[in-house]
């Protein structure tokens, strides 16, 4: 039987994903919830992750050591930076940079370069099943900050940026394991801000349609891998 594991970051995007697939049973890890669906020949375990690179790495590792899947897929969502993608875009993640690091003795491109991941998107069978902008996720422990915009878009051509997505990639890469980013951009981030700062319900909402229409899309995208 193949296993996907499908892993959630968020606090707002696991709580999506729950009320999305109305399961009655679930089932717990260190890091948060989890419950599996049988498909067919298929077992597709649903993974409360956490949020920020310390528990996606951990998490991650984890479920790749507990159930040994096929193929790690993350859905979730990001910030956009404002003139290189639009509110409501999928990004289908082929690289992941984490721009946090600052390296202060030796070289800070090398460090950047230790943590930074090509995901190999081969294996996905097109066209994709849904509209995609294919691109480069950024990734840090925090939230865009405006005066950096520029910067994030200039400096490394980032399209979009969340907290999760470079560990995720990182660590299956290290696993050998296929892994699948796709992440909804929910807002954008421009030097003014964004509207989501300060008012946390208009993030849970759009988190909520954007996780919800990931999920409608999930099953053609495992076809598409063909497991």
């Amino acid at each position: 039987m193949k296993k996907i594991v499908v892993i959630f970051s968020a606090d707002a995007e696991w709580r999506a994903a729950r009320k999305c697939c109305k399961v009655a049973f679930v089932d717990s890890t260190p890091f948060g919830e989890c419950f599996a669906i049988q498909k067919g020949e298929r077992s597709v375990i649903y993974v409360q992750g956490g949020w920020g690179k310390i528990a996606a790495a951990a998490s991650v590792q984890f479920a790749i050591s507990h159930w040994n899947p096929d193929l790690v897929v993350n859905l979730g969502t990001c910030g956009g930076l404002l003139g290189a993608v639009e509110r409501g875009s999928v990004i289908l993640v082929e690289r992941t940079l984490v721009y946090d690091l600052l390296e202060q003795m030796g070289d800070q491109q090398q460090a950047l370069d230790a943590y930074t991941t090509r995901l190999d998107l081969s294996w996905l069978a097109e066209p994709y099943p849904q509209a995609v902008q294919k691109g480069l996720m950024l990734s840090a422990d925090r939230d865009i900050v405006p005066e950096q915009v520029a910067w994030l878009r200039d400096h490394f051509g980032g399209i979009a940026a969340d907290w999760e997505s470079g560990a995720i990639a990182w660590v299956c890469s290290k696993n050998g394991v296929k892994c699948l980013i796709l992440r909804a951009v929910t807002d954008l981030v421009g030097p003014e801000g964004r509207k989501a700062y300060g008012n946390i319900k208009l993030f849970q909402h759009a988190t909520d349609v954007q996780i919800t229409k990931l999920l409608e899309h999930l099953p053609a995208w495992i076809d598409s891998a063909n497991l």
